[in-house]
């Protein structure tokens, strides 16, 4: 679900793309796509590993984890973002 609209279903696999290195510069929030799967069978549109997007404030989505253990950012093929879901925490035992 969207968190800026939580009644939103946000997206699907043709729109996220792992992007598991977060930075903040000036106050405002940029993750990195750090993709390494194939595109054609996810139906992705290509976007290079390396490439950085700013999340606006309201996109980043921290009340609830990705359990594949990689940040993921879903974005539509016009690079809109719908939202950044931060990684899973893995808790050593």
């Amino acid at each position: 679900m969207q968190r800026d609209a939580p009644n939103a279903s946000c997206c699907g696999e043709a729109d996220a793309y792992w992007a598991d290195e977060i930075h903040v510069r000036n106050g405002k929030t940029y993750v990195r796509i750090t993709n390494d799967r194939s595109d054609e069978p996810l139906g992705l549109a290509h976007i290079d590993n390396g490439t950085e997007v700013e999340i606006p404030n309201h996109k980043l989505k921290w009340d609830r984890s990705n359990p594949t253990g990689h940040g993921i950012l879903f974005l539509n093929r016009n690079g809109h973002v719908f939202c950044y879901v931060q990684p899973r925490r893995r808790v050593r035992g």
